[in-house]
C-alpha cells in the first residue's frame, strides 16, 4: 500500500471523486483518496429503481439517527450517508437539480466571494453531459450524464398537466434559464445504470494510474506545527498514516467533516476541552450552522390501476430485476422521480421555495405500499427553512457516531410555509387533470384541514430529504464562523481544505448532489492554484409576476 501522495482526499463521495479526478488529469500529481466503506458493485446500487434498498443497508451506509427532536414529537430522524464508493451519491435518489441562481447569489452574500451564480454556472457546464437540456445553459461534454426518464405513466402527464390548470408556470428545463414551474426531472442515470461520482469520475480517474483509493477509517488529520502533514487511518486493528506531500482535503460530508476536523483539535474550543481533544485551532463554526430539507408524502388512491403498484410483490419486483441485468432497461433503469416542479409559497419571492418530486405509486421510503390499492404521491417540502442546527461529538473516540441535531421547525415559519404544502398540494391534486384517476386522500386525509390538525399530522411525519450541510460554512477568513475561506482552505491550519456540502453557507434549493460535485469541480482549480473559469453573463429568468403572485 502506497502510503504517500501529493494530495490525500478523505472520502470518495460527490466531491471527492471530482477532486481525485480534477487534480488527477494532467498526470503531475499522486492523489489517494481514503474511503471508509467498500466496494459499489452489484445491483442494489446500480439499478437505479433499486435505490430504497442501499439507503436501508447498513453495508452501504453510516446509518445515522438525530437526537430526538424536540419539535416533532421527540423523534430520532433517520440521516443516511453513503459509506461506500462514491459516497452518498451511490444510494441517493438520483435526482439532479443544481439549485436557484438566487441560492449561489446569497453565498456569495455571505461571505463566499467567488461562488455567485455568474462564478458556478461554468463549472454546473464543465461537469455535465447534458441529454435534452436547455441549449447554451447546459454542459455537452462532462463525465456526469443527466437525463430525464421515458415518461410513459400518464400520472406524470397528469401531474403536469394539473400545474398549468392550477395557474403554474411550466418549465421545460428546471437546470436551465427556468427553473420556476412544473416539468420533468432529471436523473443521473445513464444507460440504464445509476451515474454515481464513482461511475462518473472515480473509476475514469483511478484508470489514469496516478490515483488510489485505500480503505480505512480516517481518525485523525496529523498537524504538524500549523501544517496538516497526513491522515490517520484505522484498517481492523492497524493504524497507518497516509503523508500528504501538498495538502488534505476533507470530503466526508456534512456530519463526517466535523467530525474528523474536531477530532484532529479543529473546532469549539470549548467542546474539544471537554472531550480531551488538545486546540489545534479554535473554530467555533465547525458543527455550527447544520441545515437540510424536510418533506413529507402527500398521497392519494388511483382509482385506475395505472400506477406501479402491480410491480411491488416480490415476483414482479424480480422480474423488473431480471430484465434490468439482461438489458440494462425496463422499469429497473428509472429512479420512476420523473416528473417535478419548483414553486414559489408566496408573492413577493425572488426564487422557488417549494419543492415536488412525483411519484406513480403511493409508497414509503422502505418500499412498503401505503395503501392496498393503486394510488399516486409527491414528497414536498419547503427548501428554505431558516432552522439551524449543530453536529458534535459523542466521545473522542473516533469510531463513535456523531451527535447530529438539526432542530427541524424550530422557526415559527417553517410550520407556516409546510401548512401551506398541504393545502397547495390539495389543489394540485383536486385539477381537472386527476379527474379521471383521483381516489380518497391516503395521507394526510380528508379529515385534516385545520392549523391544528396539520400541525399535528406534520410532526409525526415530517421526515428529511437527506440533503444536510452547512456545518463547515465557507465565509470571509475574518469571519469568526467561517471553517474555511473561498478557496477551500480551512482557516487557522494550513495545507488543509474541505470541499463538499459541509461548506455550503446556505442551503441550496432543491437536491444536493449537483451542488456537492459542482464544489468539487471547483475547489479542484483552488487547489491547483488555476484561474477560476470565465464567469458567466447568462441571465436567468424571473418571473414578471413574482411581486404580486405566488404563479
Amino acid at each position: 500500500m502506497t502510503t504517500e501522495a501529493d494530495f490525500v482526499i478523505v472520502g470518495s463521495g460527490s466531491a471527492g471523486s471530482a477532486i481525485a479526478y480534477r487534480l488527477s488529469e494532467d498526470g503531475r500529481h499522486k492523489v489517494i483518496v481514503i474511503e471508509a466503506g467498500g466496494s459499489d458493485f452489484g445491483p442494489f446500487i446500480q439499478m437505479p429503481a433499486a435505490l430504497a434498498w442501499p439507503m436501508s443497508m447498513k453495508r452501504y451506509n453510516w446509518g445515522y439517527l438525530s437526537e430526538p427532536e424536540p419539535h416533532l414529537n421527540n423523534r430520532r430522524i433517520t440521516a443516511p450517508r453513503g459509506k461506500v464508493l462514491g459516497g452518498s451519491s451511490s444510494i441517493n435518489g438520483l435526482v439532479y437539480v443544481r439549485g436557484h441562481a438566487e441560492d449561489y447569489n446569497r453565498w456569495e452574500a455571505l461571505g463566499a466571494s467567488g461562488w455567485a451564480y455568474a462564478d458556478v454556472l461554468p463549472y454546473f457546464k464543465r461537469m455535465e453531459t447534458s441529454h435534452g437540456g436547455e441549449e447554451g445553459w447546459r454542459g455537452t461534454d462532462g463525465p456526469l450524464h443527466v437525463q430525464r426518464g421515458p415518461v410513459k405513466n400518464p400520472l406524470f402527464h397528469a401531474f403536469i398537466e394539473a400545474g398549468k390548470q392550477a395557474g403554474f408556470e411550466e418549465t421545460a428545463d428546471y437546470n436551465g434559464s427556468k427553473q420556476e414551474g412544473f416539468g420533468l426531472m432529471e436523473q443521473t442515470i445513464y444507460k440504464g445504470q445509476r451515474w454515481s461520482a464513482a461511475n462518473a469520475y472515480l473509476r475514469p480517474a483511478l484508470k489514469r494510474g496516478n490515483v488510489e483509493v485505500v480503505h480505512g477509517l480516517a481518525e485523525r488529520i496529523v498537524i504538524e506545527n500549523g501544517v496538516a502533514k497526513g491522515v490517520e487511518i484505522r484498517q481492523g486493528k492497524d493504524l497507518k498514516t497516509i503523508r500528504a506531500r501538498r495538502e488534505v482535503i476533507v470530503s466526508a460530508s456534512s456530519f463526517n467533516s466535523p467530525k474528523l476536523l474536531m477530532l484532529s483539535g479543529i473546532g469549539p474550543a470549548a467542546h474539544l476541552q471537554a472531550m480531551g481533544i488538545p486546540v489545534i485551532a479554535d473554530r467555533p463554526g465547525v458543527g455550527a450552522n447544520l441545515q437540510d430539507h424536510m418533506e413529507f408524502y402527500f398521497q392519494q388512491v388511483s382509482t385506475k390501476p395505472v400506477s406501479l403498484y402491480s410491480w411491488l410483490p416480490w415476483f414482479w419486483q424480480g422480474v423488473a430485476g431480471a430484465q434490468w441485468l439482461l438489458s440494462k432497461g425496463g422499469l429497473g433503469a428509472s429512479n420512476q422521480f420523473e416528473a417535478c416542479a419548483f414553486l414559489r409559497s408566496a408573492p413577493g419571492l425572488r426564487q422557488p421555495d417549494i419543492q415536488y418530486h412525483f411519484l406513480p405509486v403511493a409508497i414509503s421510503y422502505d418500499g412498503k405500499a401505503a395503501a392496498k390499492s393503486h394510488g399516486f404521491q409527491v414528497h414536498v417540502g419547503y427548501n428554505l427553512s431558516k432552522s439551524r442546527g449543530n453536529v458534535t461529538l459523542r466521545s473522542p473516540e473516533p469510531s463513535a457516531d456523531p451527535v447530529i441535531r438539526f432542530n427541524y421547525m424550530s422557526h415559527p415559519e417553517d410550520w407556516q410555509k409546510f401548512r401551506h404544502c398541504v393545502r397547495l398540494t390539495r389543489e394540485i391534486f383536486g385539477q381537472k387533470a386527476f379527474d379521471a384517476f383521483r381516489g380518497p386522500e391516503i395521507q394526510p386525509g380528508e379529515a385534516v384541514r385545520t392549523d391544528e390538525q396539520i400541525d399535528a399530522f406534520l410532526r409525526e411525519h415530517l421526515e428529511s430529504a437527506y440533503h444536510p450541510c452547512g456545518t463547515c460554512r465557507m465565509g470571509r477568513a475574518d469571519d469568526p464562523m467561517a471553517v474555511v475561506d473561498p478557496e477551500c482552505r480551512v482557516i487557522g491550519v494550513e495545507g488543509l481544505r474541505v470541499a463538499d456540502s459541509s461548506i455550503f453557507p446556505h442551503v441550496t434549493y432543491g437536491n444536493l448532489n449537483g451542488p456537492s460535485i459542482m464544489t468539487g469541480e471547483k475547489a479542484a482549480d483552488h487547489i491547483l492554484g488555476k484561474s477560476p473559469l470565465p464567469r458567466s453573463n447568462q441571465e436567468p429568468w424571473a418571473n414578471p409576476r413574482a411581486a404580486v403572485s405566488d404563479r
